[in-house]
């Protein structure tokens, strides 16, 4: 498809599936169970963080997060004792257990007690177009108090060449606010214009088969094509295509027309 052709279609699906009946079958719908500000980024980070494998074991799992949690992940976060941490043994998905678990709320409250919260580590590192510095960072700082060697494996670091995709959807769902319902839109001092999409099998397999991708790989190198592509097609919210290409591969299982 030539360039306006390829727009005209992708925008028809980011119409179709940039809606909240999105939410009823995607891990984003575990953080719109809140309404705090900072529930809301806990609760979006720590799911985003396990996104990975069947979707249906995703929601469970943060679902069970949350439980141990009390349902107040921030007030966890910020006021818990050595004794509540208790509370999160036996919790696993996949690869991320109970010492991962308990690390994340460790360095949460690190972040939220001596960095000001996580859209502030965010936005303080961003640049003009990119928030993969930002990542960067923020793993930095994520990690600068002791810490289990194991735990940081799961925040991808885009200087070690990782598309990062958990983060850029979590950031997604931070940022993006087009009264859809779907992402949250709750963080000002970020735009959508510095994000990138969410690069994994499906959307970079329905990238390539559109000609936006060639690189094999998704990694930060494909991820930094697939950007620049994507900017050509909107510039101020190159993100909001993650809808149309996710939709065709998960739900579509797309093929080129």
């Amino acid at each position: 498809m030539k360039k306006k052709e390829l727009k005209e279609f992708l925008d028809l699906k980011v119409t179709e599936y940039n809606h909240p009946r999105f939410i009823e079958s995607d891990p984003i719908q575990v953080p719109h169970q809140f309404s705090k500000k900072e529930d809301i980024e806990i609760a979006g980070f720590l799911t985003a963080t396990i996104s990975w494998g069947n979707r249906k074991s995703i929601i469970t799992n943060a679902n069970k997060m949350m439980l141990m949690l009390d349902h107040s992940p921030y007030d966890f976060v910020k006021n818990h004792e050595s004794s509540d941490l208790e509370k999160l043994r036996y919790f696993v998905h996949r690869t991320f257990n109970e010492d991962d678990f308990i690390q994340f709320i460790k360095s949460l409250n690190h972040i939220y007690t001596n960095h000001n919260g996580l859209e502030s580590v965010f936005s303080k590192h961003s640049e003009r177009f990119s928030t993969q510095s930002a990542i960067h960072q923020f793993k930095r700082h994520f990690f600068e108090i002791e810490h289990l060697p194991r735990t940081q494996k799961h925040v991808s670091d885009p200087f070690r060449n990782s598309a990062a995709k958990r983060i850029n959807m979590f950031l997604r769902w931070m940022v993006r606010n087009d009264n859809n319902g779907v992402d949250f839109g709750i963080w000002k001092s970020l735009s959508p214009s510095q994000l990138s999409c969410p690069l994994d099998v499906h959307s970079g397999n329905v990238a390539r088969s559109l000609g936006l991708l060639k690189r094999p790989q998704n990694d930060a190198k494909g991820l930094d094509e697939l950007d620049k592509a994507l900017r050509k097609l909107d510039k101020n919210d190159p993100v909001k295509y993650d809808f149309a290409l996710f939709g065709l591969g998960v739900f579509e299982g797309f093929s080129k027309p």
